[in-house]
Protein backbone atom coordinates (compact mmCIF):
# COMPACT_ATOMS: atom_id res chain seq x y z
CA UNK A 1 0.00 0.00 0.00
CA UNK A 2 1.41 3.52 -0.86
CA UNK A 3 0.72 6.71 0.38
CA UNK A 4 -1.87 7.67 -2.28
CA UNK A 5 -4.63 5.91 -0.45
CA UNK A 6 -7.60 6.59 1.94
CA UNK A 7 -7.53 8.44 4.91
CA UNK A 8 -9.22 6.93 7.49
CA UNK A 9 -10.73 9.27 9.81
CA UNK A 10 -12.78 7.17 11.87
CA UNK A 11 -10.83 3.83 13.22
CA UNK A 12 -11.75 2.71 16.80
CA UNK A 13 -8.40 1.45 18.65
CA UNK A 14 -8.87 -0.21 21.91
CA UNK A 15 -5.54 -1.42 22.47
CA UNK A 16 -4.45 -4.80 23.53
CA UNK A 17 -2.56 -3.91 26.02
CA UNK A 18 -5.36 -1.64 27.56
CA UNK A 19 -7.43 -4.63 28.26
CA UNK A 20 -4.30 -6.71 29.64
CA UNK A 21 -4.17 -3.60 32.00
CA UNK A 22 -7.63 -3.15 32.48
CA UNK A 23 -8.47 -6.58 33.22
CA UNK A 24 -5.56 -7.06 35.37
CA UNK A 25 -7.41 -3.73 38.21
CA UNK A 26 -10.83 -5.49 37.50
CA UNK A 27 -12.34 -2.93 35.69
CA UNK A 28 -13.52 -4.90 32.62
CA UNK A 29 -14.08 -8.30 31.99
CA UNK A 30 -12.81 -8.94 28.20
CA UNK A 31 -15.62 -11.50 27.70
CA UNK A 32 -18.26 -9.06 28.53
CA UNK A 33 -17.05 -6.04 26.22
CA UNK A 34 -18.35 -6.01 22.43
CA UNK A 35 -16.33 -8.09 20.38
CA UNK A 36 -15.63 -5.29 18.02
CA UNK A 37 -12.93 -4.47 21.63
CA UNK A 38 -10.45 -6.95 20.40
CA UNK A 39 -8.62 -4.37 17.81
CA UNK A 40 -5.55 -6.54 16.29
CA UNK A 41 -3.01 -4.65 13.89
CA UNK A 42 -2.83 -7.80 11.29
CA UNK A 43 -6.90 -7.27 10.97
CA UNK A 44 -6.41 -3.75 10.86
CA UNK A 45 -3.90 -4.01 8.35
CA UNK A 46 -6.01 -6.36 6.21
CA UNK A 47 -9.38 -4.40 6.37
CA UNK A 48 -7.22 -0.86 5.63
CA UNK A 49 -5.56 -3.37 2.49
CA UNK A 50 -8.79 -4.52 1.00
CA UNK A 51 -10.32 -1.28 1.21
CA UNK A 52 -7.22 1.03 -0.54
CA UNK A 53 -6.78 2.73 2.72
CA UNK A 54 -3.34 4.03 3.36
CA UNK A 55 -3.43 5.45 6.53
CA UNK A 56 -5.86 5.59 9.77
CA UNK A 57 -6.34 7.55 12.29
CA UNK A 58 -7.02 5.97 16.01
CA UNK A 59 -9.82 7.01 17.86
CA UNK A 60 -8.53 6.08 21.17
CA UNK A 61 -11.23 3.78 23.34
CA UNK A 62 -11.30 3.01 27.25
CA UNK A 63 -14.32 1.29 28.24
CA UNK A 64 -13.57 1.29 32.07
CA UNK A 65 -16.22 3.50 34.14
CA UNK A 66 -13.38 4.86 36.40
CA UNK A 67 -13.68 8.23 38.42
CA UNK A 68 -10.47 7.73 40.79
CA UNK A 69 -8.23 10.80 38.83
CA UNK A 70 -5.36 8.73 39.46
CA UNK A 71 -6.90 5.42 37.79
CA UNK A 72 -8.19 7.73 34.96
CA UNK A 73 -4.65 8.99 34.13
CA UNK A 74 -3.16 5.72 34.15
CA UNK A 75 -5.81 4.56 31.99
CA UNK A 76 -5.36 7.08 29.15
CA UNK A 77 -1.94 6.81 29.51
CA UNK A 78 -1.51 3.12 29.01
CA UNK A 79 -3.83 3.21 26.04
CA UNK A 80 -2.10 6.09 24.52
CA UNK A 81 1.29 4.93 24.86
CA UNK A 82 -0.31 1.83 22.94
CA UNK A 83 -1.43 3.75 20.34
CA UNK A 84 2.04 5.67 19.81
CA UNK A 85 3.56 2.53 20.03
CA UNK A 86 1.67 1.64 16.62
CA UNK A 87 2.48 4.62 15.05
CA UNK A 88 6.22 4.58 15.49
CA UNK A 89 5.92 1.03 14.39
CA UNK A 90 3.78 2.03 11.02
CA UNK A 91 4.42 5.53 10.96
CA UNK A 92 2.55 5.56 7.50
CA UNK A 93 -0.21 3.69 8.18
CA UNK A 94 -1.73 5.05 11.29
CA UNK A 95 -1.66 8.11 13.16
CA UNK A 96 -4.29 8.96 16.45
CA UNK A 97 -6.52 11.46 18.45
CA UNK A 98 -5.36 11.94 22.01
CA UNK A 99 -8.74 11.96 24.14
CA UNK A 100 -10.34 14.71 26.19
CA UNK A 101 -12.74 14.21 28.95
CA UNK A 102 -15.98 16.47 29.11
CA UNK A 103 -16.37 15.72 32.68
CA UNK A 104 -12.57 16.35 33.88
CA UNK A 105 -10.89 19.61 32.55
CA UNK A 106 -7.89 18.94 34.32
CA UNK A 107 -7.33 15.62 32.90
CA UNK A 108 -7.70 16.72 29.57
CA UNK A 109 -5.43 19.07 29.62
CA UNK A 110 -2.57 16.35 31.01
CA UNK A 111 -3.96 14.44 27.86
CA UNK A 112 -3.56 17.27 25.35
CA UNK A 113 0.27 17.38 26.92
CA UNK A 114 0.81 14.03 26.87
CA UNK A 115 -1.06 13.17 23.61
CA UNK A 116 -0.11 15.96 21.07
CA UNK A 117 3.23 17.10 22.96
CA UNK A 118 4.71 13.97 23.74
CA UNK A 119 3.65 11.54 21.89
CA UNK A 120 2.38 13.53 18.37
CA UNK A 121 -1.38 12.77 18.79
CA UNK A 122 -2.20 14.37 15.13
CA UNK A 123 -5.58 16.38 17.11
CA UNK A 124 -8.09 15.52 19.91
CA UNK A 125 -10.94 13.40 20.42
CA UNK A 126 -13.83 13.70 22.49
CA UNK A 127 -17.96 12.76 23.19
CA UNK A 128 -20.28 14.64 22.01
CA UNK A 129 -21.67 14.93 25.60
CA UNK A 130 -21.39 13.35 28.75
CA UNK A 131 -23.74 12.84 31.30
CA UNK A 132 -26.02 15.13 29.67
CA UNK A 133 -23.90 17.66 29.19
CA UNK A 134 -23.41 18.74 25.70
CA UNK A 135 -19.89 19.45 24.17
CA UNK A 136 -20.23 23.53 23.43
CA UNK A 137 -21.27 23.97 27.00
CA UNK A 138 -19.86 26.91 28.54
CA UNK A 139 -18.15 24.69 31.13
CA UNK A 140 -15.74 23.59 28.55
CA UNK A 141 -14.72 26.94 27.69
CA UNK A 142 -11.61 26.54 29.94
CA UNK A 143 -10.39 23.66 27.27
CA UNK A 144 -11.73 24.93 24.17
CA UNK A 145 -9.61 27.98 24.54
CA UNK A 146 -6.25 25.86 25.64
CA UNK A 147 -7.22 23.99 22.26
CA UNK A 148 -7.96 26.92 20.40
CA UNK A 149 -4.70 28.17 21.07
CA UNK A 150 -3.20 25.42 19.55
CA UNK A 151 -5.06 25.14 16.41
CA UNK A 152 -6.35 21.62 17.20
CA UNK A 153 -8.48 19.07 15.34
CA UNK A 154 -11.48 17.91 17.57
CA UNK A 155 -12.74 14.71 16.32
CA UNK A 156 -16.09 13.89 17.93
CA UNK A 157 -18.39 10.64 18.26
CA UNK A 158 -21.39 9.84 20.83
CA UNK A 159 -21.36 7.04 23.07
CA UNK A 160 -23.94 5.44 25.78
CA UNK A 161 -26.83 7.37 24.50
CA UNK A 162 -29.85 7.78 27.46
CA UNK A 163 -32.51 8.11 24.97
CA UNK A 164 -35.60 6.11 26.87
CA UNK A 165 -37.78 6.99 29.96
CA UNK A 166 -35.34 7.24 32.96
CA UNK A 167 -32.47 6.89 30.79
CA UNK A 168 -33.07 4.09 29.71
CA UNK A 169 -32.68 2.54 25.96
CA UNK A 170 -34.33 4.22 23.54
CA UNK A 171 -36.89 2.08 20.97
CA UNK A 172 -36.28 -1.23 22.44
CA UNK A 173 -34.99 -3.38 20.42
CA UNK A 174 -32.42 -0.93 18.25
CA UNK A 175 -29.40 -0.28 19.19
CA UNK A 176 -28.57 3.38 20.54
CA UNK A 177 -25.53 3.45 17.05
CA UNK A 178 -28.80 3.12 14.91
CA UNK A 179 -30.36 6.19 15.34
CA UNK A 180 -29.90 8.05 18.84
CA UNK A 181 -25.94 8.88 18.14
CA UNK A 182 -27.26 10.53 14.98
CA UNK A 183 -29.40 12.58 17.33
CA UNK A 184 -26.81 13.19 19.66
CA UNK A 185 -24.20 14.54 17.25
CA UNK A 186 -27.01 16.65 15.88
CA UNK A 187 -27.50 18.29 19.11
CA UNK A 188 -24.21 18.94 20.17
CA UNK A 189 -23.15 21.02 17.17
CA UNK A 190 -26.36 22.88 17.56
CA UNK A 191 -24.90 22.94 21.02
CA UNK A 192 -21.48 24.33 19.43
CA UNK A 193 -23.55 26.92 17.37
CA UNK A 194 -26.24 28.57 19.45
CA UNK A 195 -23.57 28.99 21.84
CA UNK A 196 -21.22 30.97 19.90
CA UNK A 197 -18.60 28.61 20.47
CA UNK A 198 -17.21 28.38 16.74
CA UNK A 199 -16.96 32.17 17.00
CA UNK A 200 -15.04 32.28 20.10
CA UNK A 201 -12.41 29.56 19.06
CA UNK A 202 -12.49 30.46 15.24
CA UNK A 203 -9.21 27.78 14.75
CA UNK A 204 -10.83 24.89 16.05
CA UNK A 205 -11.69 22.57 13.36
CA UNK A 206 -14.94 20.16 14.68
CA UNK A 207 -14.79 16.68 12.95
CA UNK A 208 -19.08 15.20 13.08
CA UNK A 209 -19.02 11.61 12.42
CA UNK A 210 -21.39 10.19 10.15
CA UNK A 211 -22.06 12.70 8.02
CA UNK A 212 -23.01 14.94 10.74
CA UNK A 213 -25.97 13.19 12.15
CA UNK A 214 -29.29 14.54 10.98
CA UNK A 215 -27.82 18.04 10.77
CA UNK A 216 -27.83 18.77 6.90
CA UNK A 217 -30.88 16.98 6.70
CA UNK A 218 -32.85 19.34 9.23
CA UNK A 219 -30.56 22.83 8.67
CA UNK A 220 -33.21 24.54 6.81
CA UNK A 221 -35.57 23.74 9.88
CA UNK A 222 -32.83 24.99 12.47
CA UNK A 223 -32.71 27.92 10.19
CA UNK A 224 -36.42 28.67 10.52
CA UNK A 225 -37.11 27.92 13.89
CA UNK A 226 -33.48 28.52 15.84
CA UNK A 227 -35.37 32.29 16.85
CA UNK A 228 -37.44 29.96 19.31
CA UNK A 229 -34.26 27.89 20.64
CA UNK A 230 -32.93 29.69 24.00
CA UNK A 231 -30.41 31.14 23.08
CA UNK A 232 -31.78 31.89 19.84
CA UNK A 233 -30.05 31.28 16.62
CA UNK A 234 -29.78 34.33 14.04
CA UNK A 235 -31.40 33.96 10.87
CA UNK A 236 -28.57 32.55 8.14
CA UNK A 237 -26.34 32.05 10.94
CA UNK A 238 -27.00 27.92 10.40
CA UNK A 239 -25.75 27.86 7.09
CA UNK A 240 -22.70 30.13 7.33
CA UNK A 241 -21.74 27.84 10.63
CA UNK A 242 -22.57 24.23 8.96
CA UNK A 243 -19.61 25.40 6.54
CA UNK A 244 -17.45 25.00 9.12
CA UNK A 245 -17.59 21.88 10.62
CA UNK A 246 -16.04 18.82 9.01
CA UNK A 247 -18.21 15.47 8.05
CA UNK A 248 -17.38 11.91 7.76
CA UNK A 249 -19.05 9.37 5.39
CA UNK A 250 -19.16 6.72 8.00
CA UNK A 251 -22.77 5.41 7.51
CA UNK A 252 -24.86 8.11 5.36
CA UNK A 253 -22.75 7.91 2.48
CA UNK A 254 -25.02 6.95 -0.22
CA UNK A 255 -27.25 7.87 -3.29
CA UNK A 256 -29.83 8.66 -1.40
CA UNK A 257 -28.27 10.55 1.59
CA UNK A 258 -25.21 12.35 -0.57
CA UNK A 259 -27.37 14.64 -2.16
CA UNK A 260 -28.34 16.49 0.98
CA UNK A 261 -24.98 16.57 2.25
CA UNK A 262 -23.58 17.76 -0.68
CA UNK A 263 -26.27 20.35 -0.81
CA UNK A 264 -25.50 21.57 2.84
CA UNK A 265 -21.96 21.34 2.80
CA UNK A 266 -18.94 22.45 0.73
CA UNK A 267 -17.53 18.67 -0.34
CA UNK A 268 -13.95 19.84 0.66
CA UNK A 269 -15.31 19.63 4.05
CA UNK A 270 -16.13 15.72 4.07
CA UNK A 271 -13.50 13.16 5.38
CA UNK A 272 -13.58 9.58 4.93
CA UNK A 273 -14.41 7.48 7.90
CA UNK A 274 -15.02 3.67 8.38
CA UNK A 275 -16.13 3.55 11.72
CA UNK A 276 -14.10 0.48 11.85
CA UNK A 277 -14.47 -2.30 13.80
CA UNK A 278 -17.55 -1.77 14.87
CA UNK A 279 -18.76 -1.87 11.42
CA UNK A 280 -17.59 -5.04 10.43
CA UNK A 281 -14.70 -5.69 7.53
CA UNK A 282 -17.35 -7.63 5.38
CA UNK A 283 -19.58 -4.63 5.44
CA UNK A 284 -17.11 -2.03 4.22
CA UNK A 285 -15.64 -4.31 1.85
CA UNK A 286 -19.06 -5.52 0.05
CA UNK A 287 -21.25 -2.33 0.45
CA UNK A 288 -19.95 0.43 2.23
CA UNK A 289 -16.43 1.66 0.41
CA UNK A 290 -17.88 0.26 -3.00
CA UNK A 291 -21.44 2.47 -2.87
CA UNK A 292 -18.90 5.34 -2.20
CA UNK A 293 -16.59 4.90 -4.88
CA UNK A 294 -19.71 4.09 -7.29
CA UNK A 295 -21.79 7.28 -5.66
CA UNK A 296 -23.28 8.92 -8.84
CA UNK A 297 -23.46 12.07 -6.49
CA UNK A 298 -19.25 12.47 -6.46
CA UNK A 299 -17.36 13.74 -9.23
CA UNK A 300 -14.02 12.35 -9.50
CA UNK A 301 -12.04 15.21 -7.85
CA UNK A 302 -14.78 15.16 -5.44
CA UNK A 303 -13.82 11.60 -4.35
CA UNK A 304 -10.16 12.24 -4.78
CA UNK A 305 -10.91 14.54 -1.98
CA UNK A 306 -13.07 12.67 0.59
CA UNK A 307 -11.03 9.83 -0.09
CA UNK A 308 -7.47 11.81 0.70
CA UNK A 309 -6.90 15.49 0.09
CA UNK A 310 -9.60 16.78 2.48
CA UNK A 311 -7.66 15.29 4.98
CA UNK A 312 -4.61 16.21 4.28
CA UNK A 313 -5.61 19.46 4.05
CA UNK A 314 -7.11 19.42 7.27
CA UNK A 315 -3.97 17.93 9.20
CA UNK A 316 -1.09 17.94 6.75
CA UNK A 317 1.10 15.93 9.70
CA UNK A 318 -0.69 12.96 8.31
CA UNK A 319 1.48 13.04 4.73
CA UNK A 320 4.07 11.46 6.68
CA UNK A 321 7.22 9.66 4.62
Amino acid sequence: MTLTGRIDVHHHFTAPAWLDWAEERGVVNREKLPWWTRWDLTAALEIMDKTGIGTSVMTVAMLGRLRERAERQESARVALRAAADVVEAHPARFAFFTPVFLDDLELSSWSVQYGLDELGAIGVSTRTSMDGVFLGDPSHDRLLQELNERSAVISTHPMDVPAGKDGAAGLPGMPPFVCDFLLDTTRAAINLIRNGTLDRYPNLSFILPHGGGFLPYMATRLDLFGGRIDPPIEPGRVRDHLHRFYFDTAGPMSPSATPTLLATVDPDRILFGTDWPPTPAHVLIDSVTPALDSDPCLSKAQLQGINRENALRLMPGLARQ
